[in-house]
């Protein structure tokens, strides 16, 4: 059985059906359960369509449909619901057969987003369904089937969690339902992955320094635990999940309180009540960030199993680094995971505190993440998404699907640039990658309308920036982040003034960028009156950028982040650019080899030093193993990629999300400098940069054009090079030998 991609009826002959005869508003409903059986003569061919208010989870016959965990997946309701279409026929006899669907309360109604709102789409549960045989209904949802609340999932929530009562799995208390008009003008064919389970991790259990029991998983995901263990019918056991131990060793959720944002809090629990015997539960509708679970029960767990269970979105590990430096294998794997972790049908920040397709993290991480896994589909997906959340003015909300309380700070609080820019900078991304010109098309518009919307905002200009001759050029107006999250920076003080004074360095440097990149695309896609536009655009932005930003080209600031934009967009010239790379690299060795760059700049600092010949310095930053530093981490035993680089203070006190992967982005660099390997559109350069503190380093990436590998390996006063190559490439090594090579082995000695 598999799920079809793209596929709907041609005609629905379903109806929606609701569960609940009543319900009690803002209080966590039972699961609800629908049920229906019917004779069927033919089996072949057969497709059960689904979709639902909530989320479902199906039973044919006693056995499930699909594997979709979190069906049918997020997104902005009202304009785009999805509908999977599963090939059912294996589960189908002639005869009597019958389905069941669950129902949870999921994105629909359950806490979702940065606020934790309730009811966010509505406050009803409602099902879609519709079996065919042959392209002929067999089957429909409609006022024939019969639904329970009187099942085991007694509470369920996305982000709370869920209680579960064993001793109700013989369900009962059947009534009717009730036929509901929501129509089918939302309704979309699925073109994305499922959401499915992945890894497994054993727990092992011990008793912290307070007397707690707590599990220990060994690694941090997203995911739910399963739960093997013998007990009496009516005892209990609840589970806490949390990700880390605070400085004395105990359990703690300190790390992602959300505070006033959320106040329902995310306790991220189960509650599972025992019936007698073995009892093997994993949840249905819950997932939760977490490495570590508190147990509280009174049930011997000699013999108990407790196992996490990954899930995320169905991808493809693509990309495989190792080193000579453990750490940074470590570092790598981390970035790995925090992906896994947050690419839940949309990428997400992190899979406890908000759970939200920020936009930022997706553009910083969109070059990275193509190296690792197959993302294409799910980064699809949520551009998609995006474009929905596009205002009428074309100003790109922060996040996609939009899950805010829509109050008036919110709604003033969006279109930061860098964060909007991401509608250029994904598509493109996965256009390098992917060589696929259908997603430039299919975002074209959106990227044109966020670049007319920035057009606009650049034409009010604060008193003190009108003297530059191209103000109207310059973006010193509306809201933005600015360079979020530079350590030794207050985000409250940071963000105060860039309201005061705007953040013209950053925002007008993301226009150019945009702009310039539209260019290109444009080009690509054969509009070269849009291509001359946006490149005039970009050049009149440049100048504008230059005037307030620099000094005659020469920057003056004790910021890394406002070297790295600049080097990194193209938005100096001549010698500015040696000048601009040299100063960087001063300012890097001062700061003792750590960094001060914030969200936007970190993950191409490494990539501008090297590229502008201060490998050296690129190499002590990336194994600097104290804070702010990558390394400091993974000194502290994380098996992600943390919010903020101090996540666990020197003290062993925590705060903030352990499992965000924007500052992973470096990774990236593993693949495209460290081992040289950059794809542009099929074209394939192999430039690695190699340095002596790493021993070794070899990469492999399943690129959409074919296995490519690339390594080096320092052996004694000899650098041998070894790469493999599906296509003709071209090869450039560290002493500026070119080589244009075709598909097949290379291999390469150097003297040093």
């Amino acid at each position: 059985m598999c799920m079809i991609q793209n596929k709907m009826p041609s005609v629905w002959q379903a109806k929606w059906i609701n569960p609940e005869l009543s319900h009690e508003k803002d209080v966590r409903q039972p699961a609800s359960i629908f049920r229906r059986r019917f004779l069927v003569e033919h089996t072949e061919n057969a497709v059960l369509y689904l979709t639902c208010h909530g989320l479902y989870e199906a039973m044919l016959n006693g056995h499930r449909v699909g594997n979709f965990v979190l069906a049918p997946g997020t997104g902005d309701y009202t304009k785009r619901l999805t509908v999977q279409a599963y090939d059912v026929s294996d589960l189908l006899k002639e005869g009597e057969n019958e389905l069941t669907v669950t129902l949870g309360d999921g994105w629909y109604r359950g806490s979702v987003g940065i606020d934790g709102l309730r009811n966010y789409y509505g406050e009803d549960l409602a099902l879609l369904c519709q079996l065919e045989s042959d392209g002929k209904p067999v089957l429909c949802s409609d006022e024939a089937w019969e639904a329970s609340q009187s099942g085991p999932v007694r509470e369920n929530d996305l982000q709370q969690g869920e209680t579960y009562d064993a001793r109700m799995e013989d369900v009962s208390g059947w009534h009717g339902v009730k036929v509901c008009a929501f129509g089918y003008a939302n309704l979309a064919p699925t073109e994305s992955v499922p959401v499915t389970e992945g890894e497994r991790f054993q727990g092992r259990v011990f008793t912290t320094p307070n007397g707690e029991t707590v599990i220990d998983f060994g690694q941090n995901l997203a995911g739910y635990t399963e739960i093997r263990l013998t007990a009496k019918a009516g005892q209990k056991i609840t589970l806490w999940h949390g990700e880390t131990l605070d400085e004395n060793g105990n359990f703690t959720q300190l790390n992602f309180d959300p505070g006033d944002r959320n106040k329902n809090g995310i306790p991220q629990k189960i509650e599972y009540i025992c019936k007698d015997g073995l009892n093997v539960y994993k949840p249905s509708f819950t997932i939760f960030g977490f490495r570590y679970a508190k147990v509280e029960t009174d049930i011997d767990l000699k013999d108990a199993q407790f196992t996490s269970v990954a899930v995320y979105s169905q991808m493809e590990q693509t990309g495989f680094f190792e080193c000579g430096n453990q750490d940074v294998n470590r570092l790598f794997l981390n970035s790995l995971w925090s992906m896994r972790s947050n690419f839940c049908d949309i990428p997400t920040d992190c899979p406890t505190r908000e759970r939200a397709g920020w936009t930022g993290d997706a553009g910083v991480f969109a070059p990275t993440a193509v190296y690792l896994m197959d993302c294409y589909p799910v980064l699809r997906k949520w551009l998609g998404e995006c474009r929905l959340a596009q205002k009428e003015d074309g100003l790109v909300q922060n996040i996609a699907p939009v899950n805010n309380s829509g109050s008036m700070i919110s709604n003033m609080l969006q279109g930061s640039a860098g964060w909007g820019d991401a509608c250029v900078l994904v598509p493109w991304a996965l256009y390098k990658a992917y060589g696929e010109k259908s997603i430039l098309e299919e975002n074209y518009d959106m990227m044109c309308r966020w670049l007319d919307f920035t057009e606009k905002r650049a034409q009010k200009t604060r008193p003190h920036n009108l003297l530059n001759p191209w103000h109207k050029y310059l973006v010193d107006e509306g809201f933005h982040f600015g360079e979020w999250c530079q350590p030794d920076v207050d985000n409250g003080a940071s963000m105060k003034k860039t309201m005061m004074l705007g953040a013209p360095e950053v925002a007008t440097a993301y226009y150019y960028r945009s702009a310039s990149l539209l260019a290109q695309i444009a080009q690509i896609l054969e509009k070269p009156e849009d291509a001359k536009h946006f490149a005039e655009l970009a050049e009149n932005v440049k100048k504008a950028y230059r005037h307030s930003c620099t000094r005659n080209g020469r920057i003056v600031s004790d910021r890394q982040c406002e070297y790295v934009r600049p080097l990194s967009f193209g938005l100096l010239e001549g010698e500015e650019i040696p000048a601009a790379a040299k100063q960087l690299n001063d300012l890097v060795i001062k700061n003792g080899y750590h960094l001060n760059t914030g969200f936007l700049s970190t993950p191409d600092l490494c990539s501008v030093l090297a590229e502008n010949g201060y490998t050296d310095t690129a190499y002590q930053l990336l194994l600097q193993p104290d804070c702010p530093g990558w390394l400091y981490s993974v000194k502290k035993g994380a098996t992600t990629i943390w919010e903020t680089w101090d996540g666990v203070r020197p003290d062993g006190t925590v705060h903030d999300s352990l499992n965000h992967y924007s500052y992973g982005a470096v990774t990236g660099w593993l693949f495209s400098g460290v081992c040289g390997i950059r794809l542009s559109a099929g074209k394939l350069v192999l430039k690695p940069q190699p340095g002596r503190e790493l021993g070794f380093a070899r990469a492999k990436w399943k690129s959409p054009i074919g296995e490519i590998q690339s390594s080096w390996k320092y052996r004694g006063n000899t650098l041998t090079f070894d790469f493999s190559v599906p296509v003709p490439a071209t090869i450039i090594l560290p002493n500026g030998e070119i080589f244009a090579v075709k598909e097949g082995n290379h291999h390469y000695e150097v003297l040093l």
